[in-house]
């Protein structure tokens, strides 16, 4: 059996028992069998998996089927009861290191947050008041979405190139434990869910549409299925898995994808300017709202320090709730939605990946601009190599 169908079957077979493991799958539909096995077939098949890796003669194809394939191991030894620590869980997930932000260092952020938010009284209730401004009717969301995708799509595609026939549909759902999702159904398409539980901000949205969209999952998913599954015949490409390191590279490469096609100085102008026309919002409101989230990316690791807390620690969920609530900081409908998505079972190691992945990839905008994150769409690259710094030229076209 061919390593593809091989890694395909057991991602399928997986998934009966852990639901959600597999995102998205366009290959052959006789290989997605989910029949649930026994967890004992599913060890062993992951193992035979791993050694059948070794054999692959293409040195970044097989890099990249060893990484997934240990992901595969220990994922069926979760299945199997194996009570695994919970930061050995992330790292044989996901190929990372878990990491802790420094208390010292949320208090600094927060006074910096302090200072730069408008208004009166504390810092939760100006933080929440400033939001309020710069919301979006949900009504008008895809409205004002129009022309931000427009403007978005057209820089990837003259930046990075897009595959012909590629596509998306993109609408609004609720009652779900994250912001936005972008589903890829293969066939270079996909479906990009909006998340209006919590208000969708104008600040916000670029970020949003460039993470799921353009140049985030649905470029780096259809542009991987153009050069990888049809030109390469890798169809282990045709399938993307949740709880594997693949994530941290896409994750990586959607927490930078705005940053990818324009400068700081370039979006607050088209934020302030022309969008907040668009959205019918005070520039004054969204400028003010800019400054202060200057002060939230020293922030960034506080999830992450929660799910440390939640699993590593065994805090109560009330004082993770507490330590969410202060330095998001967020109101209690806001902290709770972090707090759900940390305890699904499919995301409570899958935080990391945006921390982690977010600077191993902007190492590379840094070192090589362009070209290294058009590498990072069209190539199999892992968490280990970026890293080490490594980015090769290994399977490019």
């Amino acid at each position: 059996m061919d390593i593809a169908e091989r890694y395909i079957r057991l991602a399928h077979a997986i998934d009966a028992h852990m639901e959600g493991f597999v995102d998205g799958y366009g290959g052959p539909q006789e290989w997605a069998d989910r029949t649930r096995r026994d967890p004992a077939e599913l060890r062993a098949d992951a193992g035979a998996l791993l050694e059948g890796v070794a054999e692959v003669e293409d040195d970044a194809r097989r890099a990249f089927l060893g990484v997934q394939a240990r992901a595969m191991d220990t994922m069926t030894r979760l299945i199997a009861g194996e009570a695994l620590p919970y930061a050995d869980e992330v790292r044989g997930l996901y190929d990372i290191e878990p990491r802790r932000a420094r208390v010292e260092d949320l208090e600094k952020a927060l006074s910096a947050l302090d200072a730069a938010l408008p208004g009166t009284g504390s810092l939760v209730e100006r933080e929440e008041a400033l939001r309020s401004r710069v919301a979006i009717p949900r009504d008008d969301i895809l409205r004002v979405a129009g022309p931000i995708l427009a403007q978005l799509r057209d820089r990837t595609r003259e930046r990075f190139g897009l595959p012909e026939g590629e596509n998306f549909t993109i609408g609004l759902v609720q009652d779900r434990p994250w912001s936005g999702y972008n589903w890829p159904l293969g066939n270079l398409r996909s479906r990009i869910d909006i998340n209006t539980d919590l208000p969708v901000l104008l600040p916000n949205l670029p970020d949003l549409l460039a993470h799921e969209g353009y140049p985030g999952h649905h470029t780096e998913h259809a542009t991987k299925e153009a050069r990888l599954v049809r030109e390469r015949g890798w169809l282990e490409h045709s399938v993307q898995l949740l709880a594997a390191p693949e994530c941290v590279v896409s994750e990586g490469i959607a927490t930078n994808a705005l940053r990818a096609l324009m400068t700081r100085g370039e979006l607050e102008g088209w934020l302030t300017g022309e969008l907040a026309g668009v959205a019918g919002l005070d520039p004054r409101d969204v400028a003010a709202f800019l400054a202060a989230s200057r002060a939230r990316e020293d922030l960034e690791g506080v999830s992450g320090t929660a799910a440390l807390m939640l699993y590593e620690d065994g805090a109560p969920e009330a004082e993770v709730l507490d330590f969410l609530r202060r330095y998001s900081p967020a109101s209690e409908g806001r902290a709770r939605q972090s707090l759900r998505f940390i305890s699904q079972p499919t995301f409570r190691a899958y935080i990391f990946t945006y921390s982690v992945g977010s600077d191993l990839v902007e190492g590379v905008l840094e070192r090589e601009g362009t070209p290294g994150f058009a590498r990072l769409l069209q190539q199999p690259v892992t968490p280990g190599q970026l890293r080490e710094g490594e980015t090769t030229q290994a399977g490019a076209q």
